[in-house]
């Protein structure tokens, strides 16, 4: 038995490892081979010699001598594990410490149709994108791994250029998600820690810092047809520098599945230039501050049929544009920003009631948010010095393709209120955020796999009927603040040219994923 465990030990490690050549490195390896010949050769010795009466130690009679040496399991285990070692360091000495690689390419038509508040037609026919994210990740322990992506996402060909310039295409918070030129940016860079103790008690907990992947979070993934990320994308939905801590709960609650992560982040920092007098110190002629957020998520229940969540956030010095007929001027610092959702979903309605409802998930998500104007004479939020409440509800079903076994369709809606004011300007929508609208949203999908699940196809049309303008603006008053769609219409000409009354996009894209 020993043999056989020694062998299999030995096999499965030298079969993992791929040793490019190298003269002093391959002399290593033959080494090392010789080495676990001559101590198998042992171990065969000693049970052909003597039967072993105890677990404990092991006889093996030299060949050729009247000497006997005496090894306990310990002594082989510790040689099995230096030799384990060794490979492992002749491993990562060569090709096995290489960042591992996925590819996610998708090519997109959308046809972009919106009517103005005044009744004008403005439209693109047939816009064409590339998006590209490159995925990379390193496990150097068991415990502690790197996780990254690249993203590169444009128009085809060099874009027009407008007065405005795409002033805010680059913004930190979207500039993975917007299709602005051919730059590769860093839409995620993290280190990731996990450990199944916390402090000896049974609670599974992982730790991370960098630039997290806050974007297609929860529910929008669906959509999407990604992983879900960390937050509830009800509410957030933007790229963010910062950290987590996520503690599982399962042993201590009873509760399948069920855990709390907590979640900080920075979205602006104040600093002077690289080459200013005194370089990174705060600005005091910046018309904005450090922006930071916290928040909690909580799932008190997961089993992967049955499923909910909550979260709570809250952001400072959250900005608007100074001027917003001159986006030159900059942004100002207007007050922070209070949001919460909970949802809960279904997947796999039933047991085994029938194969197509076994494979339909619907979901219900609820939100709010509360906003927390700063008397600084900026003008206050969302046209108000107020505190103003928001709400939204935004419900959806994905079930089965009636075409293929592996594909999914999907159906939502979700409606938002007057002052809602979700962050959320990195959703994939051309048109903008569907879940910041205030007013109704429609949307259907089919997503179908075209080569297994590495080049699929996806057909989707999403309609928004705003009541209130400003849902895709920032948090002041000058891009923020809810007029009516009647209101707008009584300003008359520039301003009813300039609200988007209803959107819609409808998009087909070719996605290879690998």
């Amino acid at each position: 038995m020993k043999q056989k465990f020694l062998g299999s030990i030995v096999a499965a490690t030298l079969l993992s490892t791929t040793v490019i050549a190298d003269d002093t490195l391959m002399q290593r390896f033959d080494k090392m081979e010789k080495e676990m010949a001559a101590l198998k050769a042992e171990i065969s010795s000693l049970k052909a010699e003597k039967a072993v009466s105890t677990q404990k130690t092991a006889v093996v009679s030299a060949p050729i001598t009247d000497k006997t040496t005496i090894v306990s399991n310990d002594d082989i285990s510790k040689e099995i594990d230096d030799i384990k070692d060794q490979i492992s360091g002749l491993n990562k000495k060569t090709n096995g410490n290489h960042l591992k690689w996925d590819v996610d390419f998708r090519s997109s038509f959308d046809n972009l149709q919106y009517t103005m508040a005044n009744g004008d037609k403005v439209k693109n026919d047939a816009l064409l994108s590339n998006r590209l994210w490159l995925g990379m990740s390193y496990a150097a322990t068991k415990n502690l791994s790197f996780v990254g992506q690249l993203a590169y996402n444009k128009t085809f060909g060099e874009r027009a250029k407008t007065p405005d310039g795409g002033i805010f295409d680059g913004f930190d918070w979207v500039s993975g998600e917007s299709a602005h030129d051919d730059t590769l940016r860093v839409r995620s860079a993290y280190f990731f820690y996990t450990n199944d103790e916390l402090a000896g008690l049974d609670i599974p907990w992982t730790i991370s810092i960098g630039r997290r992947p806050s974007t297609e979070g929860h529910l929008i993934n669906l959509r999407d047809d990604d992983h879900a990320s960390s937050p509830l994308a009800h509410t957030i939905n933007v790229e963010f520098d910062g950290a987590s801590a996520k503690f599982g709960m399962d042993e201590l609650t009873g509760l399948t599945g069920s855990y709390f992560k907590l979640c900080a982040g920075r979205g602006m920092s104040n600093a002077e230039p690289r080459f200013n007098s005194a370089p990174y110190a705060t600005s005091s002629d910046a018309n904005t501050s450090n922006i930071d957020m916290a928040g909690i998520i909580i799932v008190p229940y997961d089993d992967k049929q049955y499923s909910t969540g909550l979260q709570y956030t809250y952001a400072n010095n959250l900005i608007d544009m100074v001027n917003p007929n001159d986006p030159t001027q900059g942004l100002q610092t207007v007050g922070g920003l209070h949001t919460a959702t909970a949802f809960a979903m279904v997947n796999g309605i039933g047991d085994g009631w029938s194969e197509f409802l076994d494979n339909t998930m619907f979901f219900v998500s609820g939100a709010m948010s509360k906003t927390d104007p700063y008397s600084n004479g900026n003008g206050g939020m969302l046209g108000s010095y107020e505190n103003k409440t928001g709400y939204s509800y935004w419900i959806g079903t994905q079930f089965p393709s009636l075409i293929s076994d592996e594909g999914r369709w999907g159906v939502e809606f979700n409606h938002g209120s007057e002052f809602w004011r979700p962050i959320t300007y990195a959703e994939d929508t051309l048109i903008g955020s569907k879940i910041a609208a205030r007013g109704d949203a429609y949307e259907l999908y089919f997503t179908e796999p075209l080569v297994d699940d590495i080049l699929t196809f996806q057909l989707r049309y999403t309609y928004i009927n705003y009541d209130y303008s400003g849902s895709n603006g920032f948090f002041g008053s000058t891009s923020g603040m809810p007029l009516s769609m009647d209101q707008v219409r009584a300003m008359g000409a520039p301003m009813s040219g300039m609200v988007v009354d209803k959107a819609q996009d409808i998009r087909a894209y070719i996605r290879y994923k690998f």
